[in-house]
């Protein structure tokens, strides 16, 4: 399928595809299909991490099947780098009440598990009735601490990679694919 908006022109030499288009959609399906038999009759919070996980976030509830509601969080643990500092900050706090509700934090990639392991401890302190995690990329060799991750997109390796959310120095989130740099 041609579209009309090539992206060609954003895509630097030093990028290489990792992930394409068609396949994210086609994943985001599956991981649709299976939230929506596990939170079936529930209305789940998904809460999104900003900046990076929010075209995920996006596309991922147009393939849930029940209702949802939607909230951000963001945190900081690169700064400007390309590696996580390990200090995690919150830059934007969370919106609205979880008390008892079923959470799904939607992550778009899982390296160190430092963040993951930050927010879970946050938001248990806020009594979810129940709290999951979904990301769409997952280093395991980049693993700091063990974290469990209720859904995966893709398992990775130790690569820079750039696109669908993800940037390169705040730019190249708008591309439809997700590429690695070397």
């Amino acid at each position: 399928m041609k579209k009309n908006n090539d992206q060609s022109n954003l895509i630097p030499e030093s990028y290489h595809l990792m992930i394409s288009e068609e396949q994210i959609q086609k994943k985001l399906r599956e991981l649709g299909e299976q939230i929506t038999r596990d939170f079936k009759d529930k209305c789940p919070i998904l809460i999104g991490i900003l900046n990076g996980s929010f075209i995920f976030l996006a596309d991922l509830i147009r393939y849930i099947d029940t209702d949802v509601e939607v909230d951000f969080i963001r945190i900081s643990s690169y700064g400007d780098g390309r590696e996580s500092s390990g200090h995690i900050k919150i830059l934007k706090p969370l919106s609205a009440d979880i008390n008892g509700r079923s959470v799904l934090v939607v992550e778009d990639i899982v390296d160190s598990g430092l963040s993951v392991k930050f927010l879970r401890k946050m938001l248990e302190a806020f009594n979810p009735a129940e709290l999951k995690f979904v990301t769409l990329l997952n280093k395991p060799s980049k693993k700091q601490v063990n974290v469990q991750i209720d859904y995966i997109g893709f398992d990775i390796e130790d690569k820079y990679v750039v696109g669908y959310g993800l940037d390169d120095g705040q730019l190249k989130r708008n591309l439809r694919s997700i590429y690695y740099i070397e």
